[in-house]
């Protein structure tokens, strides 16, 4: 097998398969989906739910991304 072949067998192998990709960018949308949701509040509504607003993207990240 040549070099040329090698490589592009290997580059091939390092991709994630398109069912990862299209996990991710799920998650991304449910990302920005909170977040959205979450900065529509005013912040009367966040204080209701025990949110300070400046934890607003953490919050989000920890619904799509979990941790």
């Amino acid at each position: 097998m040549s070099d040329a072949a090698m490589n592009t067998q290997s580059r091939a192998a390092q991709r994630p398969p398109f069912s990862a990709l299209g996990a991710r960018i799920a998650r991304y949308r449910d990302y920005r989906r909170t977040l959205n949701e979450l900065r529509a509040l005013s912040t009367r509504d966040l204080a209701d739910l025990g949110l300070e607003p400046d934890a607003i993207k953490r919050i989000a990240r920890q619904a799509a991304y979990g941790g």
